[in-house]
C-alpha cells in the first residue's frame, strides 16, 4: 500500500504524530506523541531519546502500529530507514522544526536518534476491536 497524496500532505504538515505500537497479542500500546517528517515519498519518525524509549522498543517488537496525525488515522508497517538518508532526514527535521530550541533539534538529529529512524508504510488494517482508536 502507499500513501495517498492527501494523506502524505496531512502527515507531512502535522506538527506531531501519535503512534501506538501493537503488542504481540495485537492490542495497541498507549499512544506516544512524536515528531514526523517527510523526505521524498516517505514518512519518517525517530525516537528523540534513542533506542531505549519504550515506544520504540515496542514498535521494533512487531513492526506494526497505528498512527494519527493531521486527521489521518492509519495502520502502518514500520521499517528501519535506509541510513544512507540520515543526513537528508536530519535536514527535514531541521527545516520543519526550526523554531524549536537548538538543543531539541540536536537531540532529534543525534546519533542515538538517527539510529531509530523508522519509515512508516500504510498497512492493511489489523483485525482488532472496531471501536479501538488512538
Amino acid at each position: 500500500m502507499t500513501w495517498t497524496s492527501d494523506e502524505m500532505t496531512r502527515l507531512a504538515t502535522a506538527e506531531e504524530l501519535q503512534i501506538a505500537a501493537r503488542r504481540d497479542d495485537g492490542t495497541l500500546r498507549d499512544p506516544v506523541t512524536i515528531w514526523v517528517v517527510r523526505y521524498g515519498g516517505d514518512v519518517y519518525v525517530r525516537s528523540v531519546t534513542g533506542p531505549t524509549a519504550s515506544w520504540f522498543r515496542g514498535a521494533r517488537d512487531r513492526h506494526e502500529a497505528r498512527v494519527h496525525a493531521g486527521g489521518v488515522e492509519k495502520e502502518v508497517a514500520l521499517f528501519d530507514a535506509d541510513h544512507r538518508l540520515d543526513d537528508q532526514i536530519d535536514d527535514a527535521y531541521r527545516v520543519k522544526y526550526h523554531r524549536y530550541a537548538p538543543s531539541i533539534i540536536s537531540a532529534i538529529t543525534s546519533p542515538d536518534a538517527r539510529a531509530t529512524t523508522l519509515r512508516l508504510v500504510p498497512a492493511k488494517p489489523a483485525a482488532t476491536d472496531p471501536g479501538e482508536t488512538l
